[in-house]
């Protein structure tokens, strides 16, 4: 158990920092390693997706809180956003996390991979909206806030590369976007991990330790380590070459995904 428990906390020192850095959230690169380390654990083969998506978001909500912070007391946080943009999530998180249950294991990594090929493309091609618009009123946002929860949910992602690019698109400067993004991420883990709770409280042959579909001793080695990288992530920010490493962590993502998505098919 105790290696488990040192690539929990690698991993989650890992994804802590460059969600605090990009603004992305750790769930990319935190559900293909959960689904090979559960793997490896010998967890049952037709629910490793559904732990990993749901262990990640539990992961997230600590580490966005830990992210919000860093980013509030730069001033990047536009509150009034986060207010209009929640109640849509709240929603579309529900949503999501139910109908990811009912998706089998493979093709849920396969949905994930789709969306990682996509994430991964736009980070190496440093592809950016330009500013064509002001950001909607309520009911504009919150509609936007249900579909980036719901598909946040079904991928495990704090939604920020969904939200960055919605928020520069409608002339949000591009650090705002993501000290905002890492608010928005925190309803996004909530009602994620809360779904994937629920969801999975019935299913039976869970390994011990499960709390629906979140594997409790891997958010505590995921947390440990995330909730004190972020924050240096966060700070890094305006220090570090963020197009750069942009890049080097979509090529990781791409294989990570692939790798994957390669041991799901193979997979009885």
């Amino acid at each position: 158990m105790t290696v488990w428990w040192l690539a929990y906390i690698a991993l989650g020192a890992f994804a802590g920092f460059f969600a605090g850095l990009l603004g992305i959230g750790g769930g990319s690169v935190m559900v293909p390693v959960l689904v090979m380390l559960f793997a490896a654990q010998g967890f049952p083969s037709g629910e490793v997706m559904h732990l990993a998506l749901g262990t990640s978001m539990a992961a997230i909500f600590f580490t966005s809180m830990s992210s919000v912070r860093t980013h509030h007391a730069h001033g990047a946080v536009l509150w009034p956003i986060v207010a209009r943009i929640t109640p849509g999530i709240v929603v579309g998180t529900l949503i999501g996390t139910h109908i990811a249950t009912l998706v089998p294991t493979k093709a849920l990594g396969l949905i994930f991979t789709i969306f990682i090929c996509y994430v991964s493309v736009q980070m190496i091609l440093n592809i950016k909206p330009q500013p064509h618009r002001e950001m909607p009123g309520t009911l504009g946002t919150s509609l936007v806030g249900a579909f980036i929860g719901g598909l946040s949910c079904l991928v495990a992602i704090g939604g920020g590369v969904l939200s960055v690019p919605f928020m520069t698109w409608c002339n949000v400067r591009v650090q705002n976007a993501i000290g905002t993004s890492a608010a928005i991420g925190f309803p996004i883990a909530l009602g994620g991990a809360l779904g994937y709770i629920f969801n999975g409280w019935s299913v039976t042959g869970l390994p011990e330790g499960s709390l629906g579909f979140v594997y409790l001793p891997a958010v505590a080695g995921l947390v440990v380590a995330s909730v004190l990288t972020a924050p240096i992530g966060a700070r890094k920010t305006h220090e570090l070459p963020v197009k750069t490493l942009k890049r080097v962590f979509a090529a990781i993502l791409l294989l990570l995904a692939s790798k994957m998505l390669g041991g799901l098919l193979s997979a009885p």
